[in-house]
């Protein structure tokens, strides 16, 4: 029996430590409560002009809800002095609209606008003052272990810079390289099991990319890092990047998002339930016709169930429109591919040319096996083939599988590259969202106008 890897193995061939809770800043609870106190101070210049309490519900909740999110790359109030000060006096205008119109002789004077907005941005900037000094001390303290990934050369070098500037809150404890190019520097991991060894003994939490060739060289040990709880990073170590908002010691940077788990998995969830609860109510007389043409042309045993390896690599049952008879289990687990098969009646070879075999599927993404959009599932024999083969296969398997997906619509389908494949599958689950797989579905339905099968 072929073993299936399971998506966090394939970093460099062995486990990674479980999936850690990622860890929750303090700032923005603290950001709240200074936020929240400077609105206070704007309702007490409401109250002390005479105004209605309901006033001070109103500015409270205008207040809470423009007010600027925290950005990790923000070191101190004058950073975000114009922010918090434009939004509390778009807040304070909105008020004063607002009271016009509910009682224009109640309206807001300009004397006391001007004195509300005064108090609340002063309180504001003092109190996120405050909570910034204290995030930068914490950081000076306790910084976050880091690995730094890339050529031994490059990633020595900005590791010694962000070893100069504690202030970071970033400490690398290790660098991850083919090969030691010096005898300087931090240690060189070169192995999966030193990776692992300063995985857990660090207690490391952030991944620094030095090269750009690092995303396509380790992508599965990237992946495999980011699924254990750490935040990947690209650092652009040798050409300075003027746009760039977030900087490490000088040093322009960006998260990459690896992670397989979205905020977004409810909505994919919900898109999957009511798409294929609808379609297969509106197509249910197309099922019922393909299954009794089905049963009158080829005989008895129109469903084809077969056992493919799902999210996580664990097996389910998926369902199709029978459009052969295998000679044995054998056959039915290990042959490639189908096509071009002589012993295929012309309706059984019109089912698979059109896709149509595919929609029993859909009963699938209604229980959970599967999504509408994700990397096409595959038996176990060839799963386990596969992860062998090429780098990446098996984590493909992170995400729900689904009936199509971005390998497909680029035509990724029957006897084509299992490399591109995986290729693309793990690119659509790096770069996943919500929008991307309603992309995806209608160049599926624009496609099945042209049906090639597989």
């Amino acid at each position: 029996m072929s073993v299936i890897p399971r998506p966090e193995s394939t970093g460099a061939g062995f486990r990674f430590p479980a999936r850690r809770p990622p860890v929750r800043p303090a700032a923005p609870p603290l950001l709240l409560l200074a936020d929240g106190l400077a609105a206070l101070a704007g309702g007490a210049v409401l109250l002390l002009a005479g105004h209605h309490r309901a006033l001070m519900a109103v500015l409270a909740a205008l207040a809470l809800a423009v007010r600027p999110r925290w950005q990790p790359p923000v070191r101190g109030v004058l950073d975000e002095l114009p922010t918090v000060c434009g939004r509390i006096t778009v807040a304070w205008l909105a008020l004063g609209a607002l009271a016009a119109a509910w009682h224009p002789a109640h309206a807001l004077t300009a004397h006391t606008l001007a004195t509300g907005c005064a108090a609340q941005a002063l309180t504001a900037c003092a109190g996120r003052a405050l909570v910034h000094l204290r995030h930068r001390r914490a950081m000076v303290r306790h910084p976050r272990a880091a690995l730094v990934i890339g050529p031994d050369a490059t990633a020595q070098r900005v590791a010694a810079a962000l070893l100069r500037h504690p202030r970071c809150g970033v400490r690398p404890v290790g660098v991850v390289a083919e090969r030691p190019d010096g005898p300087d520097g931090l240690p060189v991991l070169t192995t999966g099991q030193e990776v692992q060894r300063a995985l857990i003994q660090n207690g490391v939490r952030d991944v620094l990319c030095v090269h750009p060739a690092v995303r396509s060289k380790q992508g599965p040990l990237l992946r495999a890092l980011a699924a254990s709880g750490c935040s990947v990073w690209e650092v652009d170590a040798d050409s300075p990047s003027y746009t760039a908002r977030e900087r490490l010691a000088g040093f322009a940077c960006r998260r990459l998002d690896l992670g397989s788990e979205r905020w977004g998995s409810l909505g994919k969830r919900l898109l999957d339930v009511s798409v294929s609860g609808a379609l297969l109510l509106l197509i249910s007389p197309l099922l019922l016709v393909c299954a009794a043409v089905l049963r009158c042309t080829d005989g008895p045993g129109v469903v084809f169930r077969q056992e493919r390896i799902g999210k996580d690599g664990l097996p389910f049952t998926l369902l199709k429109f029978r459009t052969l008879r295998p000679v044995d289990d054998h056959e039915s687990a290990t042959r490639w591919s189908v096509a071009g098969e002589v012993r295929m009646n012309p309706f059984c070879r019109f089912l698979r040319k059109s896709s149509l075999d595919e929609l029993l599927q859909l009963w699938n993404v209604l229980r959970g096996d599967m999504s509408l959009v994700g990397p096409r599932p595959e038996r176990p024999f060839f799963v386990g083939q596969f992860s062998q083969t090429y780098p990446g296969y098996a984590a493909r398997h992170r995400m729900r599988v689904g009936i199509t997906g971005l390998a497909q619509v680029y035509g990724l389908r029957g006897d084509t590259s299992i490399e591109d494949r995986a290729r693309f599958d793990n690119a659509y689950i790096d770069n996943w969202s919500l929008w991307q797989d309603v992309c995806i579905l209608l160049r599926t339905a624009a496609a099945l106008v042209r049906p090639t099968g597989s």
